[in-house]
């Protein structure tokens, strides 16, 4: 089975984001001062195959716990969906 795993990477609200400041000074410059805070993360798209959605889930906790988050100073989310792959021939 085939999934696509979307995975939001996103700082902890205790940590200071620098990025998000300069992106808010950017949007005050562009007199959007509406805007009260940004954050800026990471998002991944992953492609993966799988016996299972359990499976394709425990591959995907692996690959942010162990790789593309830090759990010190991140968290993260997901979806997970699966792809299914009819072929429609004319």
């Amino acid at each position: 089975m085939k999934f696509i795993a979307e995975i939001n990477i996103m700082p902890l609200k205790e940590i200071l984001d620098p990025q998000g400041k300069a992106v808010l000074l950017g949007l005050k410059h562009l007199q959007l001062s509406e805007i009260k805070d940004v954050r800026v993360g990471k998002h991944i798209t992953l492609s993966l195959e799988a016996s299972s959605q359990q499976e394709a889930k425990e591959k995907v906790e692996k690959a942010c716990s162990e790789l593309l988050a830090n759990p010190i100073m991140e968290s993260y989310s997901y979806t997970l969906q699966e792809i299914n792959e009819k072929i429609i021939r004319r």
